[in-house]
């Protein structure tokens, strides 16, 4: 069995701090690629209420994160990128404690349990639960997706 050596030893604070501002550069840049695709999609004035423009932005939210996480990770071969990925998680399980937090009242998820509030917050194109105002697809789905697609397209531009 071959061991590799650990990534963490061997290393200056100021390899560190220089690791870290790369992961939150790279986060930032993740962030920014989505805010595009928003940008671009609402261009066009979707329908708030039908679930195609929500289905197309779920996967173009994956999508061209993941296409620039891959040019930019061929460009600087940083190894940072593609732990990104941590970042989608972090945001999801911050934003999934503050959704199970709210409270309910008379509407669409009056009685909901934790799951039922999560899901139907996050994963869900029509008949959401009403939290958030509505936002809980691109706050909990979309903006941790775009982070999960450029630590993909980073990882894939590395491997090969």
């Amino acid at each position: 069995m071959a061991y590799e050596r650990d990534i963490s030893h061997d290393k200056t604070p100021g390899d560190l701090a220089r690791e870290a501002l790369w992961f939150l550069t790279h986060t930032f840049i993740a962030f920014v690629l989505l805010a595009i695709v928003i940008g671009v999609m609402s261009l066009n004035h979707p329908d708030p209420d039908s679930s195609t423009p929500k289905l197309l932005g779920t996967i173009l939210a994956f999508l061209a994160p993941m296409i620039g996480g891959f040019l930019l990770a061929r460009i600087h071969h940083n190894n940072i990128a593609i732990y990104t990925w941590i970042s989608g998680l972090l945001i999801f399980s911050i934003v999934c404690v503050w959704v199970v937090d709210l409270p309910t009242g008379t509407g669409l998820c009056e009685n909901c349990g934790a799951v039922e509030k999560i899901s139907r917050t996050f994963f869900t194109f029509s008949h959401g639960s009403g939290l958030m105002g509505g936002d809980g697809l691109l706050v909990g789905a979309w903006i941790p997706l775009s982070m999960i697609g450029y630590a993909l397209g980073a990882k894939f531009a590395l491997k090969s």
